[in-house]
């Protein structure tokens, strides 16, 4: 059996004991952890304070109208939809997308039973691989079985629709696949006939695509495709989740939303009444401004391209690497300088960099392959001055 444990905790085993040999003026840096640095909206706080009574009442499963309004409204601009009315049926708020994403499984598991007639007692669970661990322990909780889709370098880092479309037997017992464009860690984008060719075969296997597209506002230079878009008005076998977490740096906030197949959405809210957390009126309201401001949005893209060019700068052409598409990630092949385990603890020893092993992001497949063995993932979520000197460090230790 695989190690289960979470790879910030498997980190923490690797290096337990273990102290920088730095400077005594040289303070460790920590580029482990995709939590947002940069500013938050500065009338977030307002916001929340102008409506503070409401933090005495139970909020709503389907939170507010403006919050919905808001949503749709942002997703017909940034995916021109045809001024979609999505509001009603098609937007559910969450307490942060991990927590939708975690229960969105059971409700595939219930929906695959009553509206597909699927026997789930093999259900299987797509994933990307490497992955968001959220999706493993979500197909955990149901006792499905989680397939591990590798993401390489021949298939941009995502997985290889064309060969999973020839897998009939494994799509047949298949309830949901959770598919990140952008990716994490790689900052990989599908295109629309990505997204199409994935709807297609979920719509003839009978199963729902859990469309993570957390980072979809954190690109280089164009904005990526979404799901929604693909769907041309058709939105069966479709949820797509987004934040504000990475998008507006509100990671404390927790608040997110779900969109897409509206039968499914009310299906599943129905259990999410049971069972999953509201999100509180007062920080709706705050994440209904959010989602209709985008100078803040424009400022935080600029400040991780800014970064990104640094790194182009400092590491060239003797540390081989791409500029993600998107994300704020750096994957980073450090093959050359030994596996990702060994050169992770290299670099806090001697340098007091902490980063995390691209192995320790995925899992080894049925081919015995891990898509993450010699990679490092790098969080780009330091100011410009720190991610410079974290990346200076990361150059001198490994090619002097």
């Amino acid at each position: 059996m695989q190690d289960e444990r979470s790879p910030f905790q498997k980190l923490a085993d690797l290096l337990s004991g273990l102290e920088p040999e730095t400077a005594a003026d040289q303070q460790p840096i920590d580029l482990t952890l995709g939590e947002p640095r940069h500013a938050f909206p500065d009338f977030v706080p307002d916001i929340i304070a102008q409506h503070a009574e409401k933090f005495r009442r139970y909020p709503p499963m389907r939170g507010s109208d403006e919050f919905r309004h808001s949503v749709e409204d942002w997703l017909n601009m940034r995916y021109a939809l045809g001024d979609l009315p999505l509001a009603e049926k098609n937007i559910l708020p969450l307490n942060g997308t991990r927590e939708g994403l975690f229960h969105a499984v059971i409700g595939a598991r219930d929906w695959a039973r009553q509206q597909f007639g699927k026997n789930t007692s093999n259900a299987a669970v797509l994933l990307p691989n490497p992955f968001y661990h959220t999706y493993i322990g979500a197909a955990r909780a149901i006792d499905a079985e989680p397939v591990f889709l590798n993401g390489s370098a021949e298939s941009g880092f995502l997985p290889d629709l064309e060969d999973l479309a020839t897998q009939t037997e494994l799509l047949d017992r298949t309830i949901a696949f959770y598919y990140a464009s952008p990716s994490n860690p790689q900052g990989s984008v599908a295109d629309i006939a990505t997204w199409k060719k994935l709807i297609a075969l979920a719509r003839k296997h009978d199963f729902l695509v859990f469309a993570d597209e957390c980072y979809s506002e954190l690109y280089r230079d164009t904005p990526p495709p979404g799901i929604l878009q693909a769907c041309e008005g058709n939105l069966s076998h479709v949820v797509t989740f987004h934040s504000l977490s990475k998008r507006s740096n509100l990671a404390g906030l927790r608040c997110g939303f779900a969109a897409g197949d509206g039968a499914f959405l009310t299906h599943w809210t129905k259990y999410r009444n049971l069972v999953a957390p509201q999100v509180s009126m007062p920080l709706l309201a705050a994440g209904a401004a959010a989602f209709r401001d985008e100078a803040h949005v424009i400022e935080n893209r600029r400040l991780y391209n800014e970064k990104f060019d640094a790194a182009n700068r400092i590491l060239g052409k003797k540390l081989p690497h791409e500029t993600p598409p998107a994300g704020f990630f750096l994957w980073l092949d450090v093959s050359a300088f030994g596996d990702d385990v060994s050169v992770t603890k290299k670099l806090w020893q001697e340098v007091g960099l902490r980063v995390l092993p691209g192995s320790y992001l995925a899992r080894t497949n049925k081919s015995g392959v891990n898509p993450g063995d010699g990679f490092l993932r790098i969080a780009m979520v330091a100011d410009l001055a720190e991610t410079q000197e974290a990346l200076t460090r990361l150059r001198h230790c490994l090619i002097g």
